[in-house]
């Protein structure tokens, strides 16, 4: 799309990579194309302050810029809008990895507040890395199954796993922004958001795995050699992204920058650190997308208080802005390339039945690992049902789960990518504007938005704020029960604190200027 040329002396569509293109006609069509998406742009933000402003959630910001991106790719299909300024619409995958997602990673892993988040480390986890490995393969697993039944479009098993990975990640921005708008738990809010954040990590690194499997199948590759791969990938890349934070808190603390004259190369050095990240790991064959997540972790927790105080007031507005600005363009640009692409939708089947697995394996997913939280954490720590519906509705696909289908285009053969590429388009599609329109009713019928801090969960995080640190409740009591699946979770769970403990003592003093309790306080108010 976006690549034909004519051949006859009246056809004027040029495309920009053409090199027998005018450069005066070339530079017009990119004038155009830019305009156009800077009044989007700006159309969306206005628009979404409107709904905002009225408290209009059936229609959130999120929604409304793909149904921006929609209309004017709709509109753009259908009129005789030249090529050369349609091409700059195009989604191309490699220009969202490298340049719109990773300011939206890092801010997700920069803004995230320490105490909810590592108070609820165990629960995350389960959801985020054991929960969705479960999730894509279950799905892979059914998606076979169903082609081998004849239910559906049939695909080879690698690719069915490789598009359970890729519909696992989730990107739930409606639910968040109506929990910020009306308020809520706050460690409901961490497990959406904490979930959200490792989910889309988890979901990459499983798409990258299946992908080298795919391309070496040949080569009898067992079970065993595919989950070192995946754990070399994901560890790696965790590695790298830790790294590159402590050496930049190690700069900050020491190199003296904090003064008044030098602000300006502190800002410059703090915002390359986390590209310095993710190329990287890039460039190591690893993950850059999980190692500037705990780059962005790592920077907030221990590179952000050693910088001057009009320093740590610009960064955190710098990322904020160009991940609000990156959220927009990615709802919008993914509208206009649905709009744009030639789909594949011969295959309902296959659409349909990935639809309902799609609920259904998350549902499953949700409350298993609930189940499986709930048996470590006492009766006043349980994840209580109604939570566990709003981390089910909580689900959505968006532009992640978008991104990786399209590259499927490029990697699988013979019309199986545009299938999958196509399915994913009516699931993201259908997530963002039916289930995210409804998802403000659905939450107040839950009962979970407006709540109170002031109950039991809420008393967790203040006891754990008021002591800086969260301890683990204790269990020698139930040390009898012989269930040897819930002594080992109580002990993962203990492990937590014992690392916030080791993060108090050692590591922060190490790492910051602050001494301990300085710290404690500095975080409380940030992340007031």
């Amino acid at each position: 799309m976006g690549n034909g040329i004519g051949m006859d002396d009246n056809e004027l569509q040029i495309s920009p990579a053409d090199p027998r293109g005018s450069p005066g006609k070339e530079q017009q069509a990119a004038g155009v194309g830019i305009l156009l998406q800077i009044m989007m742009l700006v159309l969306s933000f206005v628009l979404g302050h409107v709904l905002r402003r009225h408290r209009v959630y059936y229609l959130p910001e999120a929604s409304a810029s793909l149904l921006i991106g929609l209309i004017v790719g709709g509109l753009a299909n259908i009129s005789d809008t030249e090529t050369s300024i349609r091409s700059w619409f195009n989604f191309h995958e490699e220009f969202f990895f490298l340049f719109l997602l990773p300011p939206i990673i890092f801010q997700s892993g920069f803004s995230l507040a320490p105490k909810p988040f590592f108070s609820n480390f165990g629960a995350i986890v389960t959801f985020a890395i054991f929960g969705t490995f479960i999730a894509s393969m279950v799905t892979g697993v059914l998606v076979y199954l169903g082609g081998a039944m004849f239910l559906m479009y049939r695909l080879p098993f690698v690719e069915c796993l490789m598009f359970g990975a890729l519909i696992s990640a989730t990107d739930p921005v409606t639910v968040l922004s109506i929990f910020q708008e009306l308020g809520t738990d706050m460690n409901l809010y961490a497990l959406v958001f904490g979930e959200s954040v490792l989910n889309d990590a988890m979901a990459i690194s499983l798409y990258r795995t299946m992908s080298l499997v795919r391309s070496h199948v040949s080569s009898g590759q067992n079970f065993f050699l595919v989950v070192v791969r995946f754990l070399e990938t994901f560890v790696g890349s965790m590695s790298a992204g830790v790294g590159v934070g402590f050496t930049s808190a190690n700069l900050f603390k020491y190199a003296g920058l904090d003064i008044e004259n030098l602000q300006n190369l502190e800002c410059c050095l703090f915002v390359l650190f986390p590209y310095f990240s993710y190329m990287l790991a890039e460039g190591l064959g690893l993950s850059g997308i999980v190692s500037i997540l705990f780059t962005g972790i790592v920077m907030k927790h221990y590179s952000y208080s050693n910088l001057s105080d009009n320093s740590q007031r610009f960064v955190s507005a710098f990322f904020h802005l160009i991940s609000s600005l990156a959220e927009t363009f990615v709802f919008i640009y993914m509208g206009f390339d649905i709009a744009m692409e030639q789909h594949s939708w011969s295959h309902i089947g296959f659409i349909f039945f990935s639809i309902l697995l799609n609920c259904s394996i998350r549902a499953a997913n949700v409350f298993s690992c609930a189940y499986l939280v709930n048996l470590v954490r006492p009766a006043h720590r349980q994840i209580p049902l109604k939570h566990q519906k709003a981390l089910w509705y909580s689900g959505l696909r968006g532009a992640m789960a978008f991104a990786l289908a399209l590259q499927s285009v490029h990697d699988l053969p013979d019309g199986h990518g545009q299938t999958i590429f196509s399915a994913t388009t009516a699931i993201v599609v259908l997530t963002v504007l039916l289930i995210g329109g409804s998802t403000g009713t659905m939450l107040e019928a839950l009962q979970v938005v407006g709540e109170s801090h002031d109950g039991p969960l809420g008393d967790l995080v203040q006891s754990f704020e008021a002591g800086h640190r969260y301890v683990a409740p204790s269990y020698d009591g139930e040390s009898s029960s012989g269930n040897r699946l819930k002594m080992k979770l109580k002990e993962f769970h203990k492990s937590t604190a014992s690392f916030t403990a080791i993060d108090r003592n050692y590591l922060t003093p190490f790492f910051t200027t602050q001494s301990a309790d300085e710290e404690g306080a500095g975080k409380i108010n940030a992340s007031r």
